[in-house]
């Protein structure tokens, strides 16, 4: 930041003189805003085309705006997914909880990846066996990772053989055999 002075004749500097001391500060050094935003009555269309430009700068603006993430999860873009269960699996949860919490591994019928999934719900592993089709969609966590103390699990089952697991859990339908 450049301040520039003006003083009466090169004297010694006193009390008095330095009140005589005018400062200005330039409004653009370069060119670019000094230190603040513009800001006044005909200013939008200025703050607009600045906030356009640094959007391009911010790196997880520019993978959303390519869908680059959508595509390499997965689901492959997709908000749900089929799968055959595997496995059930237990997994440890972090610290500074301590439980067991169940989920399945999955083989998603689209592309043959395999994830794992957590089982939402009460009981909800006395109703899912292995070989059975389930449906399955992101656990909705931070950055679409994974959520609370569950560690490394990005997806919960939704549905099992076509029925809810909510509807299985709370005993308000039966599931049908394969």
């Amino acid at each position: 930041m450049r301040y520039y002075t003006f003083f009466s004749p090169p004297t010694v500097l006193s009390y008095a003189s330095t009140l005589e001391c005018v400062k200005f500060k330039p409004d653009t050094v370069d060119g670019l805003p000094d230190k603040h935003m513009a800001n006044g009555m005909y200013t939008a269309r200025r703050l607009k085309k600045i906030r356009k430009k640094m959007r391009l700068k911010s790196k997880d603006y520019v993978l959303r705006l390519k869908r680059r993430t959508d595509k390499k999860g997965l689901l492959e873009g997709a908000p749900m997914g089929r799968g055959i269960v595997l496995q059930k699996v237990g997994i440890e949860s972090k610290q500074p909880n301590s439980a067991i919490r169940k989920c399945v591994r999955v083989q998603i019928i689209k592309n043959g990846r395999l994830a794992t999934a957590f089982l939402p719900g009460d009981g909800a592993l006395n109703y899912v066996d292995e070989h059975d089709e389930v449906m399955i969609e992101g656990i909705h966590g931070p950055r679409a990772r994974s959520m609370g103390d569950i560690p490394g699990v990005r997806f919960k089952v939704s549905a099992v053989n076509g029925v809810p697991l909510n509807l299985l859990v709370l005993g308000k339908a039966q599931k049908p055999m394969r």
